[in-house]
């Protein structure tokens, strides 16, 4: 791990700190997390999922003995994974994120019965909520869900769902009709061999992480597939998100940060026109720009994590402001790192190259930068109006 000073703030308890050198000690000795899914994507996955397994780190992405996520926690594991392997993060998140539903609204029998599996790698998570004209616009979904004596049947289509077509479990979100909009909502778990459960599509990305689109047709499940209340799908993916829209954020910490150490180091090694090339000014402009952006991602981060883990009901300002915030300026930071490492910054397989092209989903997935800024917006104004806010 390069800057360690942020661990000293408030932010963290101890066993944070402890937590944190841990995993990046581990992450720098085990070969898995080199894994980037470039010729065979399905078995890195798994074979990084084995190996996260094996370490104990994927117990931190379901609840613990209290029956609480540890967001800091949550968000430090990404973090530091994805420093080294953007692949790596992806396999972990998607633990937490496919699964968060069940951590967070599923009976005491629904975590006994399907969380186990998840933290020991074996079973596979996946979180199914975009359509192909139901992105940002969650309540204009239109997968249904209609009720057959004690059973529920699915019909519908779903796209851009990570981990499509390999994880072995989605929770899915589908219209029941109880009211108009997101208030007729429903979230229920699928096994990816139920009958009608299909996989139409892989989706190939500028950076390789398992997508799919897949499809419902007549797909019969049984009534306790049903998390929560019928109606309460959309709270349901609401409260998910508002934990994991932090980690995303995180992730995007980690690119920055392996971005800004390949950068320092390189100007520190190379000489131009006599000299260091940390010794020009116009660098270390660039440089102080790139530290300021990560220092300034991180606070607003471990901000929505600290509150979210001290017990307030709803961080969606905050995760939102986190996510907006360091997910764009991660970009910016990638790309600064792009240009002072000159021609060899976009060889393919590079670091930097590879962090270029993983960067540029996570502003768009679990919110779109543009949805963030209308959260915020919309946040702010409820406290001015006295509704408060978070």
């Amino acid at each position: 791990m390069g800057d360690r000073t942020f661990l000293d703030w408030p932010f963290f308890d101890d066993r944070h700190r402890a937590f944190a050198a841990d995993l990046d000690a581990w992450v720098g000795t085990t070969d898995a997390m080199g894994l980037h899914g470039d010729h065979d994507l399905d078995g890195d996955c798994r074979s990084i999922l084995k190996a996260l397994a094996g370490g104990g780190w994927l117990r931190n992405a379901i609840p613990d003995a209290a029956g609480q996520l540890d967001v800091r926690t949550l968000c430090l594991t990404r973090e530091t994974l994805a420093r080294r392997s953007g692949l790596a993060d992806f396999v972990f998140a998607m633990q937490g994120l496919g699964s968060g539903p069940i951590s967070l609204f599923g009976t005491g029998d629904q975590k006994a019965r399907w969380l186990p599996g998840v933290a020991r790698g074996e079973t596979i998570a996946a979180f199914a909520l975009s359509e192909p004209d139901a992105g940002s616009d969650v309540a204009a979904l239109s997968t249904s869900a209609r009720r057959d004596g004690d059973s529920w049947i699915l019909e519908g289509s779903k796209t851009f769902i990570s981990n499509g077509g390999l994880a072995d479990r989605y929770t899915v979100f589908a219209r029941t009709g109880e009211a108009p909009g997101a208030k007729g909502l429903s979230a229920f778990v699928v096994d990816a061999d139920t009958p009608g459960f299909e996989i139409v599509e892989r989706i190939p990305l500028m950076a390789p992480h398992p997508l799919a689109t897949i499809r419902f047709n007549a797909c019969r499940i049984d009534g306790d597939r049903l998390l929560g209340a019928p109606g309460e799908g959309f709270r349901i993916a609401m409260a998910t998100l508002d934990v994991f829209r932090s980690t995303v954020a995180a992730a995007a910490l980690g690119f920055s940060r392996r971005a800004f150490d390949e950068a320092a180091s390189r100007t520190v090694s190379r000489n131009l026109f006599g000299a260091p090339m940390s010794d020009l000014q116009l660098v270390q402009a660039s440089l102080a720009d790139m530290a300021l952006k990560i220092d300034a991602s991180a606070l607003l981060i471990y901000r929505a994590a600290w509150l979210k883990d001290q017990g307030a009901p709803r961080v969606t300002r905050e995760a939102a402001m986190a996510k907006l915030y360091a997910t764009d300026e991660a970009q910016a930071v990638i790309d600064a790192a792009v240009q002072l490492f000159g021609g060899l910054g976009v060889v393919s397989g590079h670091p930097v190259e590879r962090l270029y092209r993983e960067i540029r989903a996570l502003r768009i997935y679990e919110g779109a930068s543009e949805v963030q800024k209308i959260v915020i917006a919309r946040q702010a104004l409820a406290a001015m109006a006295g509704g408060g806010h978070g």
